[in-house]
């Protein structure tokens, strides 16, 4: 999925405007204006529409690990390729989902995978088991959450 439709869909399911958006960065270090968040949240086809960066994406999922987590101990994590894998994994953490809570909003959606195929999500890329979370999932999870 790109950038832009993940930052509007969480967008939704979190009912926050653009200042809340832009504290959620500013909780990562990163200072944006408004007028950049809101040219990410338009759509492709409208004026002024602005590529939102993975860099910056990867940056919002952390900002809202910490505003709904709090801090973590030890150094700042580290920033990875933007993965939908990765996506997943921080929106697991940011809502304190467990395996089967995930299952449920993918049922929800009609998505049936087992705990199996959902840990594989989770793994290192290196990881013989490892597994590509593809963008219909993604979007289904997003989906559930967005409903529930």
């Amino acid at each position: 999925m790109d950038t832009n439709n993940i930052l509007r869909r969480l967008r939704y399911i979190l009912n926050y405007n653009e200042e809340q958006i832009q504290e959620l960065f500013a909780n990562v270090g990163e200072t944006l204006s408004k007028e950049t968040i809101c040219m990410w949240l338009k759509k492709e086809e409208e004026d002024d529409f602005l590529v939102c960066p993975n860099h910056s994406l990867i940056l919002f999922l952390d900002g809202l690990i910490l505003k709904k987590r709090g801090p973590r101990d030890g150094p700042p994590p580290r920033v990875e390729q933007l993965t939908n894998n990765l996506v997943l994994k921080k929106l697991k953490i940011a809502f304190a989902l467990q395996s089967d809570d995930i299952l449920q909003l993918l049922q929800g959606e009609d998505v049936r995978l087992s705990k199996h195929e959902l840990s594989a999500f989770f793994r290192s890329p290196t990881h013989k088991h490892y597994r590509v979370c593809l963008d219909q999932v993604l979007r289904n999870f997003l989906q559930g959450l967005a409903t529930t």
